[in-house]
């Protein structure tokens, strides 16, 4: 039983000497000596804590997307449902993040953008493991993690299975509908090809929405993800080009350009195109 003295006027718990507090639960000590600046520019730790945020909230996202692939193989749309209306979220948040990093000009970022060496978030793991669960197959992919053993081991393990997207397909197969050669499809490492029989299975699917009201509510929750997604990737693309303009990204790549190229790339391109159709 607490004792008096062990809590305030209010009734709060106030003595944590053999209790968990908030920080212990969080393992705040942990977290908030994880930032390192590397120069004495104090724009740095921005930089740092925006970025080490967004990969926890990638961290979650990638929980939620292997979550929803397992319920939609298991046909249990409605908690899919949920967890991938929060992964549109988890990417709204991750959207705002850049509207912090903005308020840092060229002449700030420039002070510290030697310290990073090469760097970048071209090299987030976690960024690729979601472009991988939700279909983006792009094995070339894996070559800046081929220093992390681990790291490759995870991707691979990934790409070894069917993707978000995958399952959703596979889900219309089981309900009757014809998506053609993707029904026998067994090799899932690579990005696989807009298919005809899957934009007309989707197609029946968004013409008669109250004969197929599951399949109509996952197509929209994907395209309801890889919106919030694509918005991120402008935002990127925004960012980078306000603070570096069209110079080179620290990891190599061509920056701004490259960035504007991954722009095209559709995770899930037959519900796209199936809008034109209808």
């Amino acid at each position: 039983m607490t004792a008096p003295d062990d809590r305030d006027a209010d009734g709060a718990v106030t003595d944590f000497r053999e209790r968990m507090s908030y920080a212990d639960y969080l393992h705040l000590e942990r977290i908030l000596d994880a930032q390192s600046p590397l120069s004495a520019s104090p724009d740095e730790l921005l930089f740092i804590i925006q970025h080490q945020t967004s990969e926890l909230w990638m961290k979650l996202a990638i929980h939620e997307i292997g979550a929803a692939m397992s319920e939609i193989r298991s046909d249990n749309l409605q908690p899919a449902f949920k967890m991938l209306t929060r992964v549109a979220r988890i990417f709204e948040q991750l959207n705002s993040a850049w509207d912090v990093l903005r308020t840092m000009t060229p002449s700030e970022y420039t002070r510290f953008r030697g310290a990073l060496g090469q760097s970048s978030g071209f090299q987030s793991w976690q960024y690729r493991a979601i472009e991988f669960l939700a279909g983006n197959r792009n094995a070339a992919m894996l070559k800046p993690h081929a220093h992390a053993p681990e790291t490759i081991e995870r991707l691979e393990a990934i790409l070894a299975r069917p993707s978000l997207y995958d399952e959703a397909i596979a889900l219309l197969a089981r309900k009757g509908f014809d998506v053609g050669d993707e029904a026998g499809r067994d090799d899932f490492r690579a990005t696989r090809p807009p298919s005809d029989a899957v934009m007309a299975a989707w197609k029946i699917v968004y013409a008669e929405p109250e004969t197929h009201w599951a399949l109509y509510e996952l197509a929209e929750k994907l395209v309801d993800f890889e919106d919030y997604f694509r918005r991120w990737r402008f935002n990127h693309v925004t960012t980078v080009e306000r603070i570096i303009g069209l110079k080179r990204g620290t990891g190599g790549t061509a920056g701004v350009s490259y960035l504007r190229r991954m722009l095209e790339v559709e995770l899930f391109p037959e519900l796209w195109k199936v809008r034109t159709q209808l």
